[in-house]
Formats: structure tokens, C-alpha cells, sequence
């Protein structure tokens, strides 16, 4: 191997990240997009899609953590939850860790993904054979239009709405994910980045607003997104994120978090005021 090799990703036609690679684990082209796994220098083992970083093990607890256990813990009681997805299989991972939770359904639209993982990083995958893991090589968008079950909590945990992961920031896609939550249901989805992506951000709240009744955003910090500062989405039928969180919950779990912790899980929505100001009338956090 070449002792001077790195990657870099490149954001628009402005920014770049270079990450060095000691080793290249896994390289192959999947009929959705071309699948990477690097070992690096300073970040361990990393999950490339089509050459944009998805996962390194060294930062991946931060956005497993916030993607996961703020609805879970938000939700009183979630049974059976839906990510979509996912996978590397960090956020079920997250997910299976609560008692509550009786089964997980992932819904993985490239297997490729999913094999390169369990063979090259299991510290995100090594739930995929969970009891309660329901793994389906599929297409989300299909499932939730399709499927008949009702869930507590579902995560959208996609890419950026490029290539396949387009439809699932869509109008029809969330319609569908309101008619297969239950009744006090809770969505949340990866939601981009309030320094160069705030027009998705807009777009996505104006979608979310037009089939639930409060749609939020709340952040997190990471190493190898562009910015560092990301966001989720939160839209329940019910719940309100920070009202309706008890953060007693957390300590009485029983769990521990690299990232995620009682008093973060209400900061986290609290927002710069540039992003409050960018997204004044698409959110509710108040």
C-alpha cells in the first residue's frame, strides 16, 4: 500500500476534507452506489458511499447516540420501532439497547452496505443478528407504503438526499411514514447541516409541516460531517421532545453513552440564532 494515500471528500466546489488511509479494507460498486471501507490514521475504520464519509468508528457513538435515544427516551413506552437505512447498523444498534423495545426492523436498501459492515466494522454492526432484529434488504420508501404494521418510533437514517436516498425527503414518503406510526408516534431523520445546507433543512420542515402537527430540529457535534454541526429532524403526532422528556428515564435506564446524556438531550434544541432566524415558521422549538 502507499504510504502517502488519503481520501478526500469534497463539499460543493469550496471544501474539503483529507482524512489519512493506512489500508483499504473493502471497495466494490453495488447497482445504488460504489461502497468503501478504509482503514484510516487518526479515525479507525470508515464506511464511504460513493466516496462521502458515512461512519468513522471514532465519531459514530455522536450520531448514533442522538439519532436514536432522543425519540426513545421521548417515547413512554417503544415497542416496536422502524429504522430506515442504517446500514452500517449503528442506530439499531442504539435502538436494541432499550428494554422496551421488543423488535427493531431495519430497511436497508443496499446489501452491499450491510456485508462490507458485518465484515469490516462490527462496532457498528454487531446487532444485525440481534433476536430482535428484523433485517430486510429492501426499499424504505416501499416498505412504509406497503406495510400494514404500526410503529412507536421510526428513524429515517439516511444519506443525503442524492441517489437512492432522494424519495425519502419527499412529501409522499413522510405521508406514508404518518400512516404507519401509531397513534403517539415519533419520526426522526438525519437532517443535514444548518451551515451549507440550509435550503434541504427548509425543504424538509416544509414537507414534515405538511403532515405533522410540530415538526423541531436539534443538533449534534462530529468530527467528519462538513461543518462539524449537524442536525436531526423530530416530528411526533403527540410529543413534544423536551416537554414530554423525563430525564429521569435516562438514569434510571441504566445505560451509559459516549455522546448522549439527559441534560444534552434538551440543549441539543436549543439552536444558534442564524439557523433559528433561517428557519423561522418551519420549527416549533420553543
Amino acid at each position: 500500500m502507499h504510504s502517502d494515500l488519503w481520501i478526500e471528500e469534497k463539499f460543493s466546489d469550496f471544501l474539503g476534507l483529507r482524512i489519512k488511509v493506512e489500508k483499504v479494507l473493502f471497495s466494490g460498486k453495488s447497482e445504488f452506489q460504489s461502497v468503501d471501507v478504509v482503514e484510516t490514521k487518526g479515525h479507525g475504520k470508515m464506511l464511504l458511499n460513493d466516496g462521502l464519509i458515512m461512519v468513522t468508528e471514532r465519531d459514530e457513538f455522536a450520531y448514533h447516540d442522538m439519532i436514536a435515544h432522543v425519540p426513545l427516551f421521548v417515547h413512554p413506552n417503544p415497542k416496536n420501532v422502524l429504522v430506515i437505512g442504517g446500514g452500517d447498523g449503528g442506530t439499531a444498534r442504539e435502538v436494541l439497547r432499550h428494554a422496551s423495545v421488543e423488535k427493531c426492523t431495519m430497511v436497508e436498501i443496499d446489501a452491499m452496505v450491510v456485508d462490507a459492515c458485518k465484515e469490516h466494522i462490527p462496532q457498528t454492526s454487531k446487532d444485525l443478528e440481534h433476536p430482535k432484529m428484523n433485517l430486510i434488504i429492501g426499499d424504505g420508501v416501499k416498505f412504509v407504503n406497503e406495510t400494514t404494521e404500526k410503529f412507536d418510533v421510526i428513524i429515517v437514517d439516511s444519506t443525503d438526499p442524492i441517489g437512492p436516498a432522494q424519495p425519502l425527503f419527499g412529501e409522499a414518503f413522510y405521508q406514508d411514514v404518518y400512516n404507519c406510526l401509531a397513534d403517539d408516534g415519533i419520526v426522526v431523520s438525519q437532517g443535514e447541516s444548518s451551515w451549507y445546507a440550509m435550503d434541504i433543512q427548509q425543504s424538509l420542515l416544509k414537507v414534515l409541516n405538511s403532515v405533522f402537527p410540530n415538526s423541531y430540529l436539534y443538533s449534534f457535534s462530529n468530527l467528519t460531517y462538513p461543518g462539524g454541526l449537524w442536525s436531526f429532524t423530530f416530528a411526533s403526532k403527540q410529543y413534544h421532545p423536551c416537554r414530554d422528556f423525563n430525564p429521569e428515564r435516562v438514569s434510571e435506564s441504566g445505560l451509559s453513552f459516549d455522546y448522549y446524556n439527559a441534560n444534552l438531550h434538551t440543549a441539543a434544541f436549543a439552536l444558534p440564532s442564524f439557523a433559528l432566524n433561517g428557519l423561522k415558521g418551519l420549527i416549533a422549538n420553543d
